[in-house]
């Protein structure tokens, strides 16, 4: 407990103090005579957001100084904007494969165009790691593999929108990737397969109902295996939430609306089960996901009559840097109490993915086409005997051979130019939610198969070919 203690108060404290308007501390050995590099959003002490070029270049300064980082460009967007991954350990793993052998976390940030604060956080955080010193954040780097997407959605933040520049809501899009950016990301699920997907997200608050400072939830999609769901809830009930209350910060859980006297659930707004979302696209792949919302609406004033609930407004600052500052700070607690679990519960963490992932190659079980975990689905909503495999024509392939491909899925090539993709792999619970025409958000409508000679389910020749994807 005193060893996650210190991860919690140590690991990501100078990143925390910088985005309240304190000083970061001496460099490490190794670093500029100027010290750690700062975003545009630290030096403006919340003024103003970090510009594009602010990032590049703080990303640039952070690879050179530091071996624990390593910066790559896995794709652009429309406009032409990199999308750039970091990858943090001691030292930076130099491949996929590296991360694939211990524990990891993939932090998003910012698909939202219009929801800067996590950005903020991720690249502070980025920094945090790669110039800390103290002995829990060295052991946790040197178990666990940090990936960083600090800006998912580059073109979206240059014009402060929530779409990307193709009006495209990203979050919506981890399914068909018609994107470039959910593709990349997609890509980065596949090959480097992260334990944990941390997504960071702002939202604007309803009065008196929906009003935290910030607000967390994990996969409710009912194809999430039970231990990854487990771990999930524990990330955001145990740890999240606890260390964003103990900084002074109300918390809540995202999509719902609650009575602001008793705290009983008044209405779901949001945070169903849909499988195109990441948290949930996540939990369907095997890892543990959670959403947090940071609270965009400045908060009311002292005295003003409202319930503010946080630290920052009880001193009585105000203004929009202020704001600013309150709403990355929430993020950066959040971010140790992710970081706490990290620590803590990293054996349940691998146990529970991988679990999940092999749990596909018994191909038993039900695969669910609607509902949540507090939604149960309509009888007609559940494939309680689910076909064997799904049959695409060479017209159906041709379309989504690129998507199956992304996602990771695994299918048998037919002698027409067609291919049979089996529910016999680690992606069994997503194969339908892609190829069956009862899913609400299906690629294709494949023909379902009950009968599936020569299907070997993962490996060696069989009647349709040699498996790939």
């Amino acid at each position: 407990m005193l060893r996650s203690r210190r991860l919690a108060l140590g690991a990501l404290a100078f990143g925390l103090t910088a985005t309240l308007g304190t000083s970061l501390p001496a460099s490490p050995a190794g670093a500029s005579a100027a010290g750690p590099p700062r975003t545009g959003f630290e030096t403006s002490h919340g003024a103003r957001w970090t510009s594009q070029p602010e990032e590049q270049s703080f990303l640039a300064a952070v690879d050179r100084a530091s071996p624990r980082v390593r910066v790559e460009r896995i794709g652009t967007t429309a406009q032409g904007r990199p999308l750039q991954l970091v990858r943090i350990g001691a030292p930076a793993p130099r491949s996929a494969e590296d991360v694939r052998r211990g524990n990891s976390v993939l932090l998003i940030c910012s698909q939202h165009g219009d929801e800067p604060a996590g950005r903020e956080a991720c690249l502070s955080t980025v920094r945090d790691l790669a110039y800390a010193e103290d002995r829990a954040t060295r052991r946790l780097l040197a178990r666990t593999s940090v990936l960083v997407l600090p800006t998912a959605n580059p073109d979206g933040r240059a014009a402060d929108t929530r779409t990307n520049s193709d009006g495209v809501d990203i979050n919506r899009d981890h399914l068909a990737l018609r994107t470039a950016e959910a593709r990349a990301m997609a890509a980065v699920l596949r090959d480097y397969r992260p334990d944990t997907v941390y997504d960071l997200h702002e939202y604007s608050p309803t009065a008196p109902y929906y009003v935290k400072d910030l607000l967390s939830l994990w996969p409710r999609n009912l194809n999430t295996a039970d231990p990854v769901h487990r771990e999930s809830t524990a990330l955001s009930h145990d740890f999240v939430e606890p260390a964003v209350q103990r900084a002074g910060f109300s918390t809540g859980v995202y999509g719902i609306w609650t009575d602001p006297e008793t705290g009983e659930p008044v209405k779901q707004v949001a945070g169903d089960g849909q499988e195109r979302i990441l948290r949930n696209t996540a939990g369907v792949k095997g890892s543990i996901g959670l959403l947090v919302e940071s609270r965009v609406d400045p908060l009311p004033a002292p005295g003003g009559g409202g319930r503010a609930g946080t630290a920052l407004a009880a001193t009585g600052k105000s203004g929009p840097a202020a704001d600013n500052r309150r709403r990355v700070a929430s993020h950066m607690a959040a971010l140790h109490g992710a970081f706490t679990f990290l620590d803590r519960h990293r054996a349940r963490i691998e146990a529970a993915t991988t679990a999940a992932r092999l749990a596909g190659y018994a191909d038993r079980g039900p695969v669910h086409l609607g509902g949540a975990d507090n939604d149960p689905p309509a009888a007609d909503q559940v494939l309680a005997d689910p076909p064997c495999a799904y049959r695409l024509d060479p017209a159906q392939f041709a379309q989504v051979e690129g998507e199956l491909a992304l996602h990771g899925v695994r299918w048998q090539r037919a002698r027409d130019g067609g291919a049979v993709v089996p529910l016999r792999q680690s992606l069994r619970g997503l194969v339908p939610l892609l190829l069956d025409q009862r899913a609400a958000y299906h690629l294709t409508a494949a023909t379902p198969l009950d009968v599936c000679p020569g299907i070997k389910g993962g490996k060696g020749q069989g009647k349709y070919g040699q498996l790939k994807g």
